[in-house]
């Protein structure tokens, strides 16, 4: 690899706009920091309790697509089928021309309302409001893969060369600007539906660039997907052959799709395959209005299966009570992230 200065005509501090996302190669100023970066808020959490921080909220809006599905079925919509149809759903959308598909929504309205079809008309209506509201939080706030949040929630670890276990996969995104910012390592992304490894992560953009450490140098680097050394296995997380080999383990919104009586498993998967001196990261989406209301709107995208949306400091009472030291915690945009050890 080159110095990050002449990769592709990319430099420092830049970002892009493309048809499908925002790459983001710059760094927060102090300002920018204060306003999207909120860490450490709980100084001792053996002192939190369930009554100070409430229970996360409850998303009970769910996608036609499953809606129907157990309607035709009757049954409870299977937890492997309903990740598959989130999985396809939230592809179809991450892989848009997302200006070209705006106009299209804007003629198909202006088409049914000339046509006087009212019905018609609704339903454009919904559709382009969905892509303009796609448009502002991935494109424009950069809120899904917020790459420079992510990399204030994710630095100031003791590592080197790390090896990463990625919980719940999909496209590989964390794991990835982690192996950027702690070079050298290796990747294992797991997930059990094989279209996370065969689509999202296939049709991951080459070119999409990860702000790193230069390891030789002390400096910034540009990463891409290829420089990474990734294994990916299309398997179900409790049937994993590892003991406690990895320095990282890390899941991404993958606790608050579980119920109550079962995050104290979901959390002991993390620990399972942790070596005694290794972190665990884990992030959930945030309890606030602005991720509500983006939820119901975008139910039939996004809601296949339960869901719940967190403060940092319910996630942190939940990894906490089951046996985790919390080392670093905070929120950004849309997320929030804790690292944390066994104890």
């Amino acid at each position: 690899m080159l110095e990050a200065e002449s990769i592709n005509g990319l430099s420092m501090e830049e970002t892009q706009l493309l048809p499908s996302c925002r790459t983001d190669l710059r760094e927060f100023t102090e300002k920018q920091y204060n306003k999207y970066v909120k860490l450490n808020t709980v100084n001792d959490w053996s002192q939190l309790t369930w009554k100070d921080t409430g229970k996360p909220y409850a998303v009970t809006s769910y996608a036609e697509e499953k809606l129907n599905w157990e309607k035709e079925n009757g049954e409870a919509l299977p937890a492997h089928t309903s990740w598959t149809m989130f999985n396809k759903s939230f592809h179809e959308w991450f892989v848009k021309d997302v200006p070209a598909e705006m106009e299209k929504s804007k003629k198909e309205f202006m088409n049914s309302l000339l046509r006087f079809k009212p019905l018609e008309a609704k339903h454009a209506l919904v559709d382009a409001f969905r892509i303009r509201l796609w448009n502002y939080v991935h494109r424009i706030q950069d809120g899904i893969w917020d790459p420079r949040g992510k990399r204030a929630l994710f630095e100031g670890l003791d590592v080197q060369a790390p090896r990463i276990l990625f919980l719940g996969a999909a496209e590989g995104y964390e794991a990835m600007q982690l192996s950027a910012m702690y070079p050298g390592g290796e990747i294992v992304m797991v997930d059990y539906d094989p279209f996370c490894k065969t689509t999202r992560f296939a049709e991951f953009p080459d070119t999409y660039p990860f702000l790193g450490e230069n390891a030789q140098t002390g400096g910034k680097r540009i990463y891409y997907k290829g420089d990474f050394n990734i294994e990916y296995l299309v398997q179900d997380i409790r049937t994993l052959p590892f003991g406690k080999e990895f320095d990282i383990v890390i899941s991404v919104g993958l606790l608050e799709h579980f119920p109550d009586e079962l995050k104290p498993e979901v959390i002991e998967w993390h620990r399972k395959f942790l070596k005694p001196s290794g972190h665990i990261i884990m992030t959930t989406p945030r309890a606030q209005l602005r991720s509500k209301i983006y939820y119901e709107i975008m139910s039939d995208v996004m809601n296949h299966t339960y869901r719940e949306l967190m403060t940092v400091e319910q996630m942190g009472l939940y990894m906490y009570e089951n046996g985790l030291n919390i080392r670093q915690h905070g929120y950004i945009k849309v997320h929030n992230g804790i690292i944390a050890k066994s104890r």
